[in-house]
């Protein structure tokens, strides 16, 4: 059974005790979130921030939030490791990107139903029952047929968030 991050009965340290090369003490701050089974977490969060801020942002905090500021931590860390001039933030844009990228094709693709429903429309005869008068009145207009007016995308802009500044 495991208590604080150690096991019970045992003075294993924690991961970060053992990184620091000190005694893990019974009321070790970093002993519940740090485990000594996963070194990786603390010594990436350790490179990135430093033991003693840590330390410090986690005393600040009510008990109840520091498991979530600890894998908040984790998350910003492991993320300046992978990419040191940009960290979340870097990840956070790519996926917006993506998320533009994907919005512009569901529009494209959306607009291409509506024009293959606009030349459906246009193909039934005028006096069908399941067209009815309203058709007729359509196509007999002095104004443009629906079905020759095609849709206009703004490529220009498509790539453009709503978000963005």
């Amino acid at each position: 059974m495991r208590e604080n991050g150690r096991k019970q009965g045992a003075a294993s340290p924690c991961a970060a005790c053992k990184l620091l090369r000190r005694r893990c003490a019974q009321d070790c701050v970093f002993a519940p979130y740090f485990p000594a089974d996963e070194p990786q977490k603390f010594a990436s969060v350790h490179k990135v921030f430093g033991a003693s801020n840590v330390n410090k942002m986690l005393q600040e905090l009510p008990v109840h939030q520091r498991g979530d500021a600890v894998n908040s931590m984790v998350y910003e860390a492991n993320a300046r490791v992978r990419d040191p001039v940009y960290g979340c933030v870097g990840a956070i844009s790519s996926l917006q990107h993506q998320i533009d990228i994907l919005q512009a094709q569901l529009a494209l693709a959306q607009a291409e139903v509506v024009h293959m429903r606009m030349r459906q429309f246009s193909s039934l005869p005028s006096n069908s029952p399941e067209n009815g008068l309203a058709s007729s009145k359509l196509m007999s207009s002095p104004t443009k047929s629906l079905a020759s007016m095609d849709m206009v995308i703004d490529h220009a802009n498509i790539g453009e968030s709503l978000w963005s500044c």
